[in-house]
């Protein structure tokens, strides 16, 4: 994309702007397939948590990626018409500086399934909790394709949530059954783990097991 921003810039050979023009159309068709498909995964994770009143689902979805016509839903018809953007859009671009259009200005849009609201207009302790089903239904994505379940880490997990999804939380973590390493600056918060968990206090730069 930048050898492309630097020829129009330059006005450099047609042919070699054509070139590049179709790698970038099959590499954008490729992440931007491979996003779908892993928010269609994703999501029936997630859906099969909707009757669960312990976190909120999230409705994924990907914004358009074409802003005036559909998205072609083959790979071959995807990178046609990508490589036909790209030509159409030469003269935009060289005059932005930057290439306006294509799979990297896809953005992920997160609705909270319950209520039918955008995720940014729910109140903190919403959003967390709406995070938190996200990473949740992540982790056992990555598991259930690799047979691997990923390490957390989670700063700062447990602020904002009220003391009855504190205890789903750690419920989900335990259901995991992978390693968790939870920060906090309240000691309280982490009362429901009981022996569940290890506890380490950071003081004066060091690490002191309770």
């Amino acid at each position: 994309m930048r050898q492309r921003n630097r020829l129009l810039e330059e006005g450099g050979d047609a042919r070699w702007l054509s070139a590049i023009e179709v790698q970038l159309a099959e590499l954008g068709a490729s992440i931007h397939l491979a996003r779908t498909d892993s928010l269609t995964h994703l999501q029936a994770l997630i859906e099969q948590s909707l009757d669960d009143d312990s976190f909120p689902a999230a409705h994924l979805a990907l914004t358009p990626l074409f802003e005036n016509a559909a998205e072609p839903s083959s790979s071959a018809a995807l990178e046609t018409a990508l490589i036909a953007t790209r030509q159409a859009s030469r003269g935009l671009d060289r005059a932005a500086g930057r290439t306006i259009s294509g799979p990297h200005r896809v953005d992920l849009e997160v609705t909270y399934a319950q209520k039918g609201m955008p995720a940014a207009l729910g109140s903190t302790g919403e959003q967390k909790a709406l995070l938190i089903g996200l990473i949740s239904a992540h982790a056992r994505l990555v598991k259930l394709r690799t047979a691997i379940t990923p390490f957390l880490l989670l700063d700062e997990i447990a602020a904002h949530l009220d003391p009855d999804r504190r205890r789903a939380l750690f419920s989900a973590l335990d259901g995991l059954g992978t390693q968790c390493f939870l920060t906090g600056t309240d000691r309280l918060l982490f009362e429901a783990l009981g022996p569940r968990a290890q506890t380490i206090t950071v003081r004066d730069g060091r690490l002191y097991p309770d």
